[in-house]
């Protein structure tokens, strides 16, 4: 399988165009994201056609409920057959530990990740939202009870990666979107980076979406951010 770096969000409105971008590239330099739209529309059928070409998966749901709704949703998913799945750690330490335990009895559990703070969201989000810590304090805090709960690793923007290095260790998955290279738009992410200065800042692995998918040459862009990330450590 692949050790890319590389996590490309398949962010379409169907399994035709999905697929279509998925027989561009190769499972030897990336990763597939599949998130709500997509799994909404398409479904399992769609993760396994992906999976059949090689691909692994990471299955960006964000479950958030009830500490055993929570649990059984993550089971399900594992049983997919899925590299990664993800949860939101504002639902707490009970619906984290209940998710990591409904995984890990699973034949082969996928990782398990949780959502810190959005990369969409600023400080005037938050602080509308009653919440009087900087983004980076409540990504630091949300992130330190989902490694004690016993998850993989978090979903934070890069600029918070060198932070959660410090007090998560090395070990912790960090997965990092808002990754834009130089000459790409902004789009709907506020708190982005570069894809070489993100892995230098410490992420683990880089969701990069329209970059790649709406590129001329999707599998060239692919290649030309896997050469600029390749020899940093």
């Amino acid at each position: 399988m692949t050790d890319s770096k590389i996590i490309v969000a398949l962010d379409f409105p169907g399994a035709a165009s999905a697929l279509a971008l998925a027989h561009r590239l190769s499972p030897e330099l990336c990763r597939l994201k599949v998130g709500k739209e997509l799994f909404t529309a398409a479904g399992p059928v769609l993760l396994e056609q992906l999976m059949k070409q090689g691909f692994e998966l990471f299955l960006d749901l964000k479950f958030h409920d009830i500490p055993n709704t929570t649990a059984q949703a993550c089971k399900a998913a594992a049983n997919l057959g899925v590299w990664m799945i993800n949860v939101h750690a504002l639902g707490g330490r009970k619906m984290m530990e209940a998710a990591q335990h409904a995984v890990s009895s699973c034949t082969c559990p996928p990782k398990l990740i949780a959502v810190t703070l959005l990369t969409s969201m600023n400080q005037d989000d938050i602080s509308e939202l009653g919440i009087t810590d900087s983004p980076g304090e409540m990504v630091l805090r949300l992130a330190k009870l989902a490694q004690e709960s016993g998850l993989d690793g978090v979903v934070c923007s890069a600029m918070e990666t060198q932070l959660l290095r410090k007090y998560c260790g090395s070990k912790f998955s960090l997965v990092t979107p808002g990754i834009r290279p130089l000459e790409s738009s902004l789009d709907d992410q506020s708190r982005v980076m570069t894809p070489d200065a993100a892995i230098k800042a410490g992420a683990s692995y880089l969701v990069i979406g329209r970059p790649i998918t709406k590129a001329m040459d999707p599998l060239q862009a692919l290649l030309d951010i896997n050469q600029q990330i390749q020899n940093i450590k």
